[in-house]
């Protein structure tokens, strides 16, 4: 009883610290408001509704659940999930966070996958995109391909790692009966896929409306959560807070050996990945391995903002955000390590001068798939909001639709 009650009160007070901060900074409040708008519907929104739509539609036309079936011997082993979690780990992968959580989450309330099943698998489903590693961090931010190709190896395989880890996570639990003797063929695959389908009777019209529906109110709530933190993100800056976390953080940063003066885009990448990643970056007098390493801790940890999407998509199944979160330190640390570890072999090696000459397309190559994909990740900002107000005219039309027709 008493430890709810000071959770009341702790929570009702930084609220309303929040509130009085917002009435005395408004100008500032508002212009962290506005970067955080724009990050929504210029990047946000139009390179994740695609995978949110087309996620759903495969779920519904039964496609997830013949993925499921021939990749159940890989996926079961491996990490201890039914093979419908290869399929949302790859879509995790190429989308990015937290659509991870999304169709963890709807995998849940179908009844696919057990509770236990779901917080394995959410917790190593929680990627960033190539795109935004390598257009937006890597040649963005530090004007560097190569870097890319050192952090999106060293995220990765974090993300291997930490699914390794969690599956010991519920080991007590008891497993679902499988039958382990009986090999799976192609026709098992598609008898799953009809049969999904068949259970599934919406009409093809409906199911598409109803997919692009639950997208754009899943990114509805993802752009809230992205304004709301980026303005709490210079809040703190500008009471202090920062300032006076930053000596805690800088001590710790010296523990294991890093710059001290990487402090503040420390405390940044905690909230939002983007603001910390392009902090550290800009930070003068430290080494680039000294950046890669924390730049990579943040693409592991994925950042407040990011941790409280999944913990409002998860809110709706009984899945707990505890392992979540457990998963999301260790895959900073491993991700951080990882980079620690490849930086000599990979990056210096491999890809910098130190290399025979031979291999020296492989370098423009891997310079030259940076550049397109930070191209490609400028060109969404371009036409970025366009796509956004498209998208929710279609919404306002189809729910107008729906309401009139009850």
């Amino acid at each position: 009883m008493l430890k709810s009650k000071i959770k009341t009160g702790v929570l009702a007070t930084s609220v309303t610290g929040m509130a009085v901060s917002m009435i005395i900074f408004p100008q500032e409040s508002l212009d962290a408001s506005i970067r955080g708008l724009n990050m929504w519907w210029e990047i946000v929104f139009p390179s994740l509704l695609p995978f949110f739509v087309v996620s759903e539609l495969l779920i519904g036309f039964g496609v997830v659940k013949f993925i499921g079936v021939l990749l159940e011997p890989l996926m079961r082993p491996l990490f201890r999930v039914p093979g419908v979690g290869g399929f949302v780990w790859a879509m995790s992968m190429a989308s990015g966070t937290p659509s991870g959580a999304k169709l963890t989450a709807r995998l849940r309330k179908d009844g696919q996958i057990t509770k236990i099943e779901a917080e394995r698998l959410v917790s190593f489903t929680n990627a960033s995109s190539p795109i935004f590693i390598f257009g937006a961090v890597a040649v963005g931010f530090f004007h560097n391909a190569q870097l890319g190709v050192l952090l999106a190896i060293a995220h990765y395989l974090g993300i291997i790692t930490v699914g390794l880890a969690m599956r010991f996570y519920g080991k007590n639990e008891v497993p679902k009966a499988q039958d382990k003797k009986k090999r799976i063929t192609i026709g098992d695959a598609f008898a799953a896929l009809h049969n999904s389908r068949i259970k599934d009777d919406r009409p093809v019209g409906q199911l598409l409306g109803d997919a692009v529906m639950s997208s754009i109110q899943t990114l509805l709530m993802i752009g809230g959560f992205i304004i709301i933190f980026s303005v709490i993100n210079k809040l703190l800056y500008l009471l202090g807070a920062t300032a006076f976390l930053a000596s805690f953080i800088e001590y710790l940063l010296s523990l294991i050996g890093l710059d001290r003066t990487l402090s503040m885009a420390t405390i940044s990448g905690l909230f939002e990945i983007t603001m910390g990643s392009q902090m550290a970056s800009q930070v003068q007098d430290v080494t680039l391995l000294h950046q890669a390493i924390i730049t990579s801790f943040f693409l592991g940890f994925s950042g407040f903002s990011i941790q409280a999407q999944v913990a409002s998509l998860l809110s709706q199944t009984d899945i707990r955000f505890q392992p979540f979160f457990f998963a999301r330190i260790l895959h900073g640390l491993t991700a951080g390590i990882y980079a620690l570890l490849l930086w000599e072999p990979i990056y210096l090696r491999l890809l910098q001068n130190e290399q025979p000459s031979n291999a020296m397309p492989v370098m423009n190559r891997i310079y030259e798939e940076g550049t397109k994909l930070a191209d490609f990740h400028f060109s969404i900002t371009q036409v970025g909001p366009l796509i956004t107000i498209g998208f929710l005219c279609l919404y306002i039309f189809i729910y107008y639709k729906r309401i009139t027709n009850k």
